[in-house]
C-alpha cells in the first residue's frame, strides 16, 4: 500500500474521509445485525485481530523505528490505541445491544460538536463559517433520523445503551484531536499496528471475561462474512484514510464528515433493502452536504 503509487485524486482528504464513513455506516449496520451472534467485546477483538494480520505486512519495515520512540511520544500511543481502538467501537457495539439504530446514529453525529467543544476548550476557536457548517449539517442529520417528524425527536429517550453511545462520541473525539499529538515521522501503517496492538491489550481481557460470564458465539457464515467486512473496511481502510485525512485537514473538519453516515444509511438501506427514499432524505442529505461545503470549501488548506 504505497502512497506514492496511487494516483493523486485517490489521496485526496475529503475522498478519503467520504469512503471512510461510507465503511462506518455499514459498520453501524452490521454492528446491530451480529448483536445475537457475535457479543460486543467479542466482535471488537475479532475485528482488530483481522484488521492486525492486514497491517503487519505493510508496517513491518517501518516498526524499527518504534525503538527510537521516547516515553512521553509511547505515552500518546498508549493513549490513542485506547481511545481509538480499545474503546470507540466497543462502546458503540455495546450501545447497539441496548438502543436503536436511531438513537445510535443521531447520538454518534455529535461527535463534530464534541470535537469542536473540546478544541475551544483547549484554545482552538471555530471560525463563523466552521460553526454555521456543523449547525448545518447537523439539522439535516436530525432531518433523516425524526424522518422529517419532529415528534419522533420528542419522543426519543435515553436508556443505558444511548449512555455508552456518549461515551464512544467522546472517546472518537479526544482520538481525533489526539491525531496532532501523533510522534512525528512515524509510517502510518506502523501507527496503525502499534495502535491496534496497544487496543487488542484492553480488548483481550474483556472478550475473554464476556465468553467466561456466559455469552456465546455463533459462528454462522453470515457472521464470519459480517465479521470479516468489519475487520477489513471500517477497521484496517477506514483507519489508514481516516487518520491520513486528520493529518490534511484536521480534526474539526474531519470530525463533520461523520454526518454523512445517516446519509449513507439511507442510501445503503435503499440498494440493499428496498426501501424507498422519502422527501426527507433527500432534504436532510442536502442540508449535510450543504454544510460540509460551508466547512470545507470557503477556506483551504
Amino acid at each position: 500500500m504505497s502512497a506514492h503509487r496511487l494516483p493523486r485524486a485517490l489521496l485526496h482528504p475529503y475522498l478519503l474521509l467520504t469512503l471512510t464513513v461510507l465503511f462506518w455506516s455499514g459498520n453501524m449496520v452490521v454492528g446491530r445485525g451480529l448483536r445475537d451472534a457475535v457479543p460486543p467485546m467479542s466482535l471488537a477483538f475479532a475485528r482488530w485481530s483481522l484488521a492486525l494480520l492486514l497491517t503487519l505486512p505493510f508496517a513491518w519495515p517501518h516498526l524499527k523505528a518504534l525503538r527510537n520512540m521516547t516515553h512521553k511520544q509511547w505515552g500518546v500511543l498508549a493513549v490513542l490505541g485506547v481511545l481509538g481502538v480499545g474503546a470507540y467501537n466497543t462502546l458503540a457495539y455495546v450501545a447497539l445491544v441496548h438502543t436503536t439504530a436511531t438513537n445510535a446514529a443521531l447520538l454518534n453525529s455529535f461527535i463534530p460538536i464534541a470535537i469542536i467543544a473540546i478544541s475551544w476548550c483547549l484554545g482552538h476557536r471555530a471560525t463563523l463559517v466552521e460553526s454555521i457548517g456543523v449547525g448545518v449539517s447537523f439539522v439535516g442529520v436530525m432531518a433523516i433520523v425524526s424522518r422529517g417528524d419532529l415528534a419522533v425527536l420528542a419522543g426519543l429517550s435515553l436508556n443505558v445503551g444511548d449512555l455508552w453511545m456518549l461515551a464512544a462520541v467522546l472517546s472518537w473525539a479526544l482520538y481525533t484531536l489526539g491525531l496532532r499529538w501523533r510522534p512525528a515521522g512515524l509510517h502510518p501503517m506502523a501507527l496503525l499496528a502499534t495502535l491496534t496492538v496497544i487496543g487488542l491489550m484492553v480488548l483481550a481481557p474483556l472478550a475473554w471475561w464476556e465468553l467466561a460470564s456466559g455469552a456465546h458465539l455463533q459462528l454462522t457464515p453470515s457472521a464470519l462474512a459480517g465479521v470479516a467486512y468489519t475487520g477489513i473496511f471500517p477497521a484496517f481502510l477506514g483507519y489508514v484514510f481516516y487518520n491520513r485525512a486528520v493529518g490534511e485537514v484536521g480534526a474539526s473538519r474531519a470530525g463533520l464528515f461523520i454526518h454523512l453516515m445517516p446519509a449513507f444509511s439511507t442510501i445503503l438501506a435503499t440498494l440493499f433493502l428496498g426501501e424507498v427514499p422519502r422527501a426527507y432524505h433527500f432534504f436532510g442529505i442536502a442540508l449535510i452536504l450543504t454544510g460540509i461545503w460551508l466547512t470545507t470549501g470557503f477556506k483551504k488548506g
